[in-house]
Formats: C-alpha cells, structure tokens, sequence
C-alpha cells in the first residue's frame, strides 16, 4: 500500500462527477469555468488532488484524436503537475476510454479501478464507486463491453467525427433520462454501502471516498470508518477535503 505523508498546512482535495460536455454545451462550459475557479483556490493548499470519475460526460481517445474543448480544465491539470501537485484521475464509467492521453500530456496518475492509499496514518479506499458488490448485474455486464478491447478496437474504426457523436448522445440521454437528482436509497440497499460495510469485516479503512451516486454524503459506518460520497457538480458543486486530520464535506460556493 502506497504512503503520504502530509507537508506543513498542506491538503488532500477530491471531486468527482463533474460531467464536463453534458448537454447543453454552454452550461457545461459555465461549469469548467467554475470548477476550473476552484482548482485555482485550492492550488496552494493542494498536495493531492484526486478525481474519482466522471469528469468528462464523455471521453475517447484515438490515437492520434482526441475530443474538442475542455483546454482550460487541461492547462489547469497540467499545471498542477508543473507545480508539483500529485493529480489522481480514475476512470469513471462516462469517462472510461481515457487511454495515454491524460496521463502523457497533463502528468496525471491513472487509476482504472479503487486503490487503498494511507496519508498521514489514515487509511482511504478511493474509486468511482461504481458496481461495487455484489449485485447490480445489468450494470456489470453494460461496463463489461464498455472495457472490451475487442469493442473499443472496432469503435476506434470509426471515424471520429461519427463515433463521438454517437458518444456525446448515449451520455446525454444516459444522464437526463434519469435526472441529475438520486434518492439515497437507504443504508440496505445503496451499494457502496453494502460493499464497504462487508470489506470492513476483512480490511481496516478510516475513510471510503467514492462518486457516481450524485448524493453529497458523509456515512458513518461504525466508530472509526466512514464512507463519503463526492456527490456532482451539476448542482451541488460538492467535494471533499481532508486537513491531515480528518476529512470534511464542502460545498464550492461563489
């Protein structure tokens, strides 16, 4: 398990879900200014950023091709990196086709799937969050084909122009089908609870820290664990800090 330790008033930051490129564009563009705002405000406290997902609505990269738009969020990443700021990016399942790219040309750290990382003697579980557990098979099997390789070789076939077009309207009837909105489902039935509750039972963690469910939340799951959710960045604009002490839940507001 990879260590950290914390240098005098330093931080950790993490957020996820901000679906850079939703529909419609301007409001997407509205909101990586924002976003982008507030990576400037954290830049001087930051000695770890992590991105638990979905920042983009959707991603493919061609070898040679890669999508339109998003420079300011870009240059922002890539000057993290030139300040010496560590940047963990994990794919989410909208942004699941980041390949050499990200990692190459803006120096981020890529995770394809949860780490365990101790910082300062505290022990997180980090990841998107999603299909965690047992359960939730139609998923599973969606991500599946999404991962393929023999898939993503025949996507990569098209031509660009064509297959992100196709990209950019599954994710934008993917997300508004269902709202930007999700109920808390309740401790039995929401996944992430169940998988780290049951990992507990084998594992000690202080903090899970996941996306994906849009619901801004911090869980306790019993006197030294808990499990936080990032929730978005569409509405609520929510992320977590962790002060070398403990981790708290903010909310960015202007």
């Amino acid at each position: 398990m990879e260590k950290r330790i914390l240098k005098q008033d330093k931080k950790v930051f993490f957020a996820s879900d901000v679906h850079l490129g939703l529909h419609p564009l301007d409001k997407s563009r509205e909101r990586e200014k924002y976003f982008v705002k507030w990576l400037d405000e954290i830049k001087p406290h930051a000695q770890i950023l992590f991105l638990p997902g979905d920042i983009f609505d959707f991603w493919y990269e061609y070898r040679k091709v890669v999508p339109r738009g998003f420079t300011r969020f870009l240059g922002k990443l890539s000057e993290f990196n030139d300040l010496g700021i560590e940047v963990h990016y994990f794919t989410g399942n909208h942004d699941v086709w980041v390949f050499d790219y990200l990692p190459s040309e803006t120096g981020v750290i890529l995770h394809r799937g949860p780490i365990t990382i101790e910082i300062n003697d505290k022990t997180f579980f980090i990841g998107h969050g999603d299909g965690m557990g047992k359960g939730d098979q139609g998923y599973k099997l969606l991500k599946a084909c999404f991962t393929s390789k023999i898939l993503q070789f025949l996507f990569s076939r098209l031509h660009p122009n064509l297959a992100l077009s196709i990209g950019h309207t599954w994710s934008k009837h993917s997300r508004l089908s269902k709202g930007v909105s999700e109920a808390f489902l309740g401790e039995s039935k929401e996944h992430q609870v169940i998988f780290a509750r049951e990992y507990l039972k084998d594992n000690k963690i202080d903090y899970f820290i996941f996306g994906h469910r849009h619901i801004p939340m911090d869980l306790k799951l019993n006197e030294t664990s808990r499990l936080i959710n990032l929730g978005e960045w569409i509405i609520s604009n929510s992320y977590a800090e962790f002060d070398g002490n403990d981790v708290s839940l903010k909310f960015f507001k202007q």
